[in-house]
């Protein structure tokens, strides 16, 4: 199987987290903290860019607000200046040179308005140009129930098939109607799935009618984990919809153009063997911090 490479990863951080009011009032939802195995505090966004870097990724887009663009820049290529820096541990000091490495595989991107996913995604086009991309949610921290992580499972299998790929994972139906949806059949059981439709956050009632997968219990959907490898021509349809206006609930959505794309190209889904935060609300954010912490030791 021949296949173009997947060489840059975009990640969406122009929201305004107004979920996580009052913190964000303070501090970006991206830059909340998380720990890592290595007992090492870190912005939630940096460990989105590892996630990247883990699959072999090679330059990571963040889509940013213009008046935030300051602040993403002073983390990942500014210097601490020399009072906070003396006052670093060792550890810390050295620590410096690898986010030094990092912000130098980093490019950012703006989004000028804040017109919903669809719109963020599409602000990366002229970015990433003709070619395959990795898309991670800006506020999605991932859990690997393996050796491999979560984005590197997913390259591994476009690398089999050479076509998009979108993660995703069972839940429970009474929750579907807050996620992105899909439907089709297994290729191989309970792991890659010939995708023929996507919804976002569909009632629970049109899940049971038309996305309930046989075989699956009739209490659980499968919906979208939080990370993508995208045929470049998903910009054509992100274009279409934003020439025409074409909004859902005021905002360009994402799923609507995975629909076109996967009617026009293919698509399959991934069963990720890990799990996946939304750190945008609070119960899942804490429930981050649970679960990374057992990691730790």
């Amino acid at each position: 199987m021949t296949y173009q490479p997947v060489r840059k990863a975009v990640i969406p951080a122009g929201g305004y987290g107004t979920r996580l009011f009052p913190a964000t009032k303070a501090v970006k939802k991206e830059l909340f903290p998380i720990i890592d195995r290595d007992g090492r505090a870190k912005p939630i966004i940096l460990a989105i860019a590892e996630e990247a870097f883990s699959a072999g990724i090679e330059s990571v887009g963040i889509v940013v607000q213009p008046g935030d663009r300051p602040l993403f820049e002073h983390f990942f290529q500014g210097q601490p200046e020399p009072p906070y820096f003396d006052k670093l541990a060792p550890k810390h000091a050295d620590y410096m040179q690898y986010l030094d490495e990092i912000g130098q595989r980093v490019t950012f991107l703006t989004q000028s308005t804040q017109d919903g996913f669809g719109h963020a995604v599409f602000c990366a086009r002229d970015w990433v140009g003709d070619e395959p991309f990795l898309l991670l949610l800006g506020d999605h921290v991932y859990r690997s129930n393996t050796e491999t992580s979560c984005a590197d499972q997913l390259l591994k299998v476009y690398q089999q098939v050479g076509q998009s790929v979108v993660s995703i994972e069972s839940t429970p139906i009474e929750t579907i109607s807050h996620k992105g949806c899909v439907y089709g059949s297994w290729i191989e059981p309970d792991s890659i799935l010939a995708i023929d439709r996507l919804v976002e956050k569909p009632s629970v009632d049109y899940a049971r009618q038309h996305l309930l997968i046989p075989g699956m219990s009739p209490d659980e959907c499968l919906a979208i984990f939080g990370m993508y490898i995208l045929a470049p021509q998903i910009f054509n349809y992100l274009e279409d919809h934003i020439k025409q206006n074409i909004r859902e609930n005021g905002e360009f959505q994402l799923t609507s153009c995975l629909d076109e794309l996967q009617q026009n190209f293919g698509m399959l889904g991934y069963k990720v063997k890990g799990q996946s935060f939304d750190t945008g609300q609070p119960a899942s954010y804490r429930q981050a911090v649970i679960e990374f912490a057992k990691d730790q030791g």
